[in-house]
């Protein structure tokens, strides 16, 4: 299951292309942001400054680079900087606890850690890489995070991917950057992307409803890639009605419930591309902006030049149509993760990404993903499936957000639990949600244990850390 790649892939490293996008682009707003804005020949001429000043503090090419700095022009430069002397980079969260940050930094071992930039400007001959290009970590939602390793080639694949087939970007284009620049989705979508397509990065250091929704109001940007929370949020603003030049939203490192993108093309007259990846793989599953179709149940079908097979728990091939886990071989994989020699072995069995994933891809190619594999409620002998429960508890009205999971139970060996944060004004009681779901879904999936909560826990991207779920409380007998 897949398509061609769309063309063929330069032998370069990824600065040697982004250097040759700076070229083409010169005068071209490159990054922007409150207060002001750099052209791509000055955004390269920082670039390479920082190159200067890296090589001056002893790193070499192949040498790791940490760079902990928010979404600002000095990360930009940070990042271009370590990729124009041939060093790997690996962007740290500057939310991260400082345990957290000792952790990754241990497994990283990084030569330097950048967490500033001055403004200067200079030149630098591109060193041959010697290494990989990134080294990005994982969430840590299903355990310890993980640096997730990518070479030059699978980043250039990626990156073209994105900005091409799945965005469409043109020159004139402006994306908005409100996601964290530390992280897969926002890295590559929201900046390297555009970048290599001579658009406009409009940099927002910290995302909140009223300050997105005045800069696309004002006609600041035309792309917006975000995640589904940043999406309800711009819902709740009664006056939000999208931007005149924004043409295209996309969702990523969360599920996007179609009702959500259903209100919010209602409301903003633009769709929300929804799509599959992960920071070990970039986006192998998408929507395309060309696309006419749009399917409530799907998440797309595979980018140009990703395969994809469905195989059941014996690693056969199931059938189309039929739900199996999702194995994904894309030229954007990783090479495998830092220190974790076993867990790489474990996901890259055989050559394909084995994504722990359950789902099913019909004749057509149609993505439809059911559950985790790992998250697979086991309640009598019964397999019961977090995301079915969720959306049911997402289609009443008085409900935010919801988190489904399995908590041990001495007789069943699991039961269902469920974690829901509650709309604004809502009165609704956990036993009320319990029953609710009972009436939509055979008696061994409904939750028998309801939790009310202020919010989710989530991660910088906004996926949900089930495994900082408080257990509940047994229900009253």
């Amino acid at each position: 299951m897949g398509a061609p790649a769309p063309g063929g892939l330069p032998a370069l490293s990824v600065a040697a292309l982004l250097r040759a996008s700076a070229g083409a682009h010169a005068r071209r707003v490159a990054l922007a942001w409150d207060g002001g804005a750099l052209s791509y020949a000055e955004l390269d001429a920082r670039a390479g400054a920082l190159a200067c000043a890296l090589d001056a503090r002893g790193v070499r090419a192949g040498d790791r680079v940490a760079v902990v700095i928010p979404n600002r022009w000095q990360l930009v430069v940070a990042v271009l900087g370590a990729l124009q002397m041939g060093a790997t980079v690996a962007p740290l969260d500057p939310l991260l606890t400082g345990d957290e940050r000792a952790a990754i930094i241990a497994d990283l071992a990084p030569r330097l850690v950048v967490d500033d930039v001055p403004a200067e400007a200079g030149t630098w001959k591109l060193a041959e890489p010697r290494g990989p290009a990134l080294v990005l970590y994982t969430s840590g939602s299903t355990g310890r995070p993980k640096g997730a390793v990518l070479s030059h080639s699978a980043l250039a694949f990626a990156l073209r991917s994105w900005a091409e087939p799945v965005m469409a970007l043109a020159p004139d284009d402006i994306v908005l950057a409100a996601l964290p620049l530390s992280h897969s989705y926002g890295l590559n979508g929201a900046l390297l992307a555009p970048l290599l397509a001579g658009a406009t990065v409009r940099l927002v250091e910290r995302f909140t409803a009223d300050g997105v929704a005045d800069l696309l109001a004002r006609g600041a940007a035309t792309v917006f890639p975000g995640v589904a929370t940043m999406f309800r949020r711009l819902l709740d603003l009664d006056g939000f009605h999208g931007g005149p030049r924004l043409r295209l939203a996309l969702s990523g490192a969360a599920p996007c419930p179609w009702d959500l993108a259903a209100d919010f093309r209602a409301r903003s007259g633009v769709r929300i591309l929804r799509g599959y990846g992960m920071t070990e793989l970039f986006r192998p599953i998408s929507y395309l902006a060309a696309d006419t179709d749009d399917r409530p149940d799907a998440i797309g079908r595979a980018v140009p030049g990703v395969e994809l097979r469905v195989v059941d728990d014996t690693g056969d091939l199931v059938a189309a149509g039929e739900v199996g886990e999702l194995l994904v071989r894309t030229p954007a994989a990783m090479d495998g993760y830092l220190n974790a020699d076993a867990d790489t072995d474990a996901v890259l069995a055989g050559g394909w990404f084995h994504t722990g994933d359950l789902a099913s891809v019909s004749v057509d190619g149609w993505v439809r993903i059911t559950g985790r594999k790992r998250e697979r409620i086991l309640r009598g002998g019964y397999s019961i499936f977090p995301p079915e429960v969720e959306s049911v508890l997402l289609g009443h009205p008085e409900v935010a957000e919801a988190a489904v999971v399995g908590v041990p139970h001495p007789e069943l060996g699991e039961e269902v639990a469920a974690f829901v944060a509650l709309r604004a004004g809502a009165r609704v009681k956990a036993d009320e949600l319990s029953a609710y779901c009972r009436e939509r879904l055979a008696a061994f999936k409904y939750p028998r244990w309801v939790t009310l909560v202020a919010a989710l826990p989530r991660s910088a991207t906004g996926k949900v850390l089930k495994g900082e779920l408080t257990r509940p409380r047994l229900p009253a007998e």
